[in-house]
């Protein structure tokens, strides 16, 4: 029984009233706790657009745990020639926003394996900030992921992670779970301890 359990008797009833569905307090409280993140994701845009179904697939997945501030990394319509991303028009209206997303944000997840200049000065930038920080490479014949992103490794705060795409759920789970979770948010409540007056 939990700690505050007295307190909520209509869940306690709806509990008794439904015990063989999954219903139990643990979940519900979980679920009314699961923390939604702000993700800045990575990919590369001037460098090469050839990955972008895929980074579409990534942000999907990711939209389980909070909001992708980069969308338009993802969308198709944004070109390797384009002077648009998103709402942001020119390089320094790309660059102001971008730095600014980096700040907002509580986790970065990176698709490396195109190499880009602006991915690594985002990783390089975020890293510096002091966010989680997750680098997904595919392997490639006769080619290496730069050292500076591999060499970069600190476990539970900056990942590199070699991957299949059906690797990615276990993948996200892992840094969701057990690395961002544990961002200290500004006048977070401990729910453990937490009684209501």
């Amino acid at each position: 029984m939990y700690k505050n359990e007295a307190r909520q008797p209509h869940l306690r009833q709806q509990q008794q009233q439904h015990p063989s569905s999954d219903f139990s307090l643990k979940t519900t409280k979980q679920a009314a706790m699961s923390p939604k993140y702000k993700i800045y994701f990575c990919g590369s845009i001037r460098a090469g657009r050839g990955d972008a179904d895929l980074y579409g697939r990534i942000t999907e997945m990711l939209g389980k745990y909070g909001t992708i501030l980069t969308p338009f990394v993802a969308n198709k319509a944004t070109t390797a020639m384009g002077n648009s991303e998103g709402e942001a028009k020119t390089d320094k209206e790309i660059y102001d926003r971008d730095v600014r997303l980096l700040k907002e944000c509580d986790a970065v997840v990176a698709e490396v394996t195109q190499p880009s200049l602006g991915v690594g000065y985002e990783i390089g930038r975020a890293n510096a900030m002091g966010k989680k920080i997750l680098c997904l490479y595919r392997p490639q014949p006769d080619k290496l992921l730069s050292a500076m992103i591999r060499g970069a490794e600190v476990e539970g705060k900056f990942l590199t992670r070699d991957y299949k795409e059906e690797d990615l759920p276990d993948l996200f789970d892992h840094f969701f779970n057990k690395v961002v979770c544990k961002v200290e948010r500004r006048n977070s409540l401990n729910w453990q301890s937490y009684e209501p007056m």
